[in-house]
C-alpha cells in the first residue's frame, strides 16, 4: 500500500516536473517524457518518484527521487536497491537521488554511497545527496521552484514570516497549488512561533493533520509500540509520536519546560494531547498551561 508521503511527493513533483529535474540535475536542457511506477512488485517496495528524462548529450534517462522526512540508516542500500530494480525494470541508466527534508539536528555526516564488501566480493553505487535546509530559499522564488514551496520555511533563509507570506502568496496564487497551503503551515510551525503561523495562514491542529507527512512524525513514536507486537503498544506508540509533536509546538509557543511538566504531558491520553495542541495556540504563558493540565489531570 503507497504511502501518503509516497502520494504527496509524486504530487509535489507533478506540479514542474521539468522544473524539478533542471534543478535537481543542474541543467537547463532536460525534458521529462514521462512520470514511471516506481513500484517494484517482486520485492513490495516503491521508490517515490521515478522520472523518464531526456538529455541531448546523455538520451533518454531515469530520475530516481527518493524523499524521506528525516535521514534512515538504511537508506544507502535502499538507493542501492532502488537503483538497481529501476535499472532492471526499465532497462535505462538512472540517476538517483535522496532528498533529506528536516535535519537531524546536531551536524551529520550523511553519506553518498553505499558499499559493502563480502568474501571479495564488492558492492558500490554513487546517489546523489540534497538536503533541503541547505538549500536557499530565495532559489525557490527565482527558479519558479513550485514543488519546494511549501518547504520554504525549513530551507536556507526561509524561516521567516516575509518568506512564508510570499510562498504562502504564490500558492494562493495559483489554483492548483491552494491545497499546499497545509503542508507549509506545517513546516512554518517548525521555525517560527505558533501565534506567528497562526496570523499568517490561520493555522489550527486540523490543518496540521491534513499534512501528508504528519503520520510520518507520529510514526517515530509508533515504532515502539509496533515493536511490541501488541494493540496496547500500538496505542502506546501513536501517543509517544503525539507526546513529541506536543512538546515541540510547547517549546516553539513558550520556550521551554521543567521536567515536572513534561512527565504530565507524557501521561495524557491521546484525545488530552490533541485537546492541550489546540489549546496552545491561545495560551501565552507557562502559568496557563500548568492550569490547563491542573483541570485535566
Amino acid at each position: 500500500m503507497v504511502k501518503k508521503a509516497d502520494l504527496g511527493s509524486k504530487r509535489l513533483i507533478s506540479l514542474a516536473p521539468e522544473n524539478w529535474v533542471k534543478w535537481v540535475m543542474q541543467q537547463s536542457d532536460l525534458q521529462v517524457q514521462e512520470i514511471l511506477s516506481g513500484e517494484f512488485q517482486w520485492v513490495e517496495r516503491e521508490s517515490d518518484v521515478l522520472l523518464k528524462v531526456f538529455s541531448p548529450q546523455h538520451g533518454e534517462f531515469l530520475l530516481l527521487n527518493e524523499i524521506q522526512l528525516r535521514y534512515k540508516a538504511n537508506l544507502p542500500q535502499r538507493m542501492r536497491n532502488y537503483t538497481a530494480l529501476a535499472e532492471e525494470k526499465f532497462n535505462l541508466r538512472v540517476y538517483p537521488v535522496l532528498i533529506n527534508i528536516l535535519s537531524l539536528g546536531a551536524p551529520a555526516d550523511i553519506p553518498c554511497v553505499y558499499q559493502s564488501d563480502f568474501l571479495g566480493i564488492r558492492v558500490y553505487q554513487d546517489y546523489r545527496v540534497i538536503n533541503l535546509w541547505e538549500v536557499e530559499a530565495e532559489t525557490v522564488f527565482e527558479q519558479n521552484l513550485v514543488s519546494l514551496l511549501p518547504f520554504v520555511p525549513i530551507l536556507k533563509g526561509g524561516g521567516e514570516a516575509t518568506k512564508v507570506r510570499e510562498a504562502l502568496r504564490q500558492l494562493r496564487d495559483n489554483e492548483r497549488l491552494q491545497d499546499l497551503e497545509p503542508l507549509l503551515s506545517f513546516f512554518a510551525s517548525f521555525v517560527l512561533e505558533l501565534p506567528v503561523v497562526r496570523d499568517i495562514m490561520r493555522w489550527d491542529m486540523a490543518v496540521l493533520r491534513e499534512s501528508p507527512w504528519y503520520n510520518t512524525i507520529l510514526e517515530e513514536g509508533l515504532q515502539q509500540g509496533l515493536q511490541q507486537g501488541l494493540q496496547q503498544g500500538l496505542q502506546q506508540g501513536l501517543q509517544q509520536g503525539e507526546v513529541t509533536l506536543v512538546l515541540r509546538l510547547i517549546n516553539k509557543q513558550l520556550g521551554s519546560v521543567n521536567e515536572e511538566i513534561k512527565v504530565k504531558i507524557r501521561h495524557l491520553t491521546t484525545q488530552q494531547l490533541e485537546e492541550l495542541a489546540e489549546a496552545l495556540l491561545d495560551f501565552t504563558s507557562v502559568e496557563e498551561l500548568e492550569a490547563w493540565l491542573s483541570n485535566s489531570m
